[in-house]
């Protein structure tokens, strides 16, 4: 099984991936995808999307770029730059659910002008720019209704893409209802691409589940399961068995904090300021505080901290509470 990492934006930029590659990934996850960047005509790219595309960021790792972009000439620019920094391959966000972002038809609001979509694709997979490049496509399953998927698959099926990677709630569903893994199925048979699948895999007990679902799968990505249960990679047990493992809580808990530590300094060291370092922390811990139920008091401690110490109290208190669980 191949295990990719969700583009999350504002969550899994570089100083994330390459933590999470050192201290659990160890060349098992086998793509990580870069959150969005999005191509205008009015400006350049903000300095966290340079920062996130930079191969120097991304030494041994397989990093994919993803764009974001309706308009077939800025997404061609774009992939020719990334083309230009020794990228094989791009992906194409049409997951994206943010109102700002639909109402301009990106990310999944360009589900909702499959013409548009369609020319949009033959456009960018017959310019010279994509030759020796691959293309995939992260796609939802419609806008509003999953019966909006059966003609965007047979626009996909038209084109060579090296895979689709479908996240199988509609937009509106933003990341709330559950995955239509009949949906899902049904696209596995139809499709003329690979496929890979996305959505709500948390735990070994949910990948596990998926394997047994749809054994025809060869590949799944995670996001928010890597953020908030970052030893999941060790659970499912190198990609393929987990029946059987147990796992040491005292040296997982052990992990998190220098995993979390690491992010720290890192991200000082990036943003030259200790105090937004600290507040992109705090998202990280919203995430595994989510996955690590009865550590409230602790949490609690990590969210209201306004210093360095009172933020470093709170981790080492949220870490003890989990050995103590174990």
């Amino acid at each position: 099984m191949k295990i990719y990492m969700a583009p999350l934006e504002g969550v899994t930029g570089f100083v994330f991936r390459n933590a999470y590659e050192e201290f659990y990934g160890k060349g098992r996850v086998d793509k990580y995808f870069i959150p969005f960047i999005s191509p205008n005509k009015s400006k350049g790219y903000t300095t966290r999307e340079q920062n996130d595309i930079r191969p120097e960021h991304n030494v041994g790792i397989n990093t994919i770029p993803q764009i974001m972009a309706n308009d077939s000439g800025l997404f061609l620019e774009a992939a020719a730059m990334l083309k230009g920094m020794g990228y094989k391959e791009i992906n194409l966000n049409l997951g994206c659910p943010s109102g700002t972002v639909v109402s301009k038809f990106r990310g999944a609001g360009f589900l909702a002008q499959p013409l548009e979509l369609d020319s949009f694709l033959d456009k960018v997979l017959s310019s010279p720019v994509m030759k020796d490049m691959n293309m995939s496509v992260k796609t939802r399953t419609g806008l509003n209704s999953h019966e909006e998927f059966r003609l965007l698959l047979e626009i996909y099926n038209d084109y060579p893409l090296s895979e689709v990677i479908i996240h199988p709630r509609v937009r509106t569903d933003y990341y709330k209802n559950t995955p239509d893994m009949e949906v899902f199925k049904w696209a596995v048979e139809e499709s003329c691409n690979p496929v890979c699948y996305n959505g709500d895999i948390f735990t070994a007990e949910d990948y596990i589940r998926f394997t047994e679902t749809c054994p025809e799968v060869d590949r799944v990505m995670l996001g928010r399961g890597f953020v908030g249960n970052p030893g999941i990679i060790e659970q499912i047990g190198h990609k393929d068995t987990f029946h059987g493992y147990e796992e040491d809580g005292a040296k997982a808990a052990d992990t998190l904090k220098k995993f979390t530590d690491k992010l720290l300094n890192d991200y000082i060291r990036v943003m030259d300021n200790e105090v937004n370092a600290m507040h992109k922390m705090k998202e990280v811990w919203i995430y595994i505080n989510q996955f690590n139920p009865g550590n409230e008091k602790a949490f609690k401690k990590i969210k209201k901290s306004h210093r360095l110490s009172e933020y470093r109290a709170g981790v080492e208190e949220f870490v003890n509470s989990m050995k103590m669980k174990k």
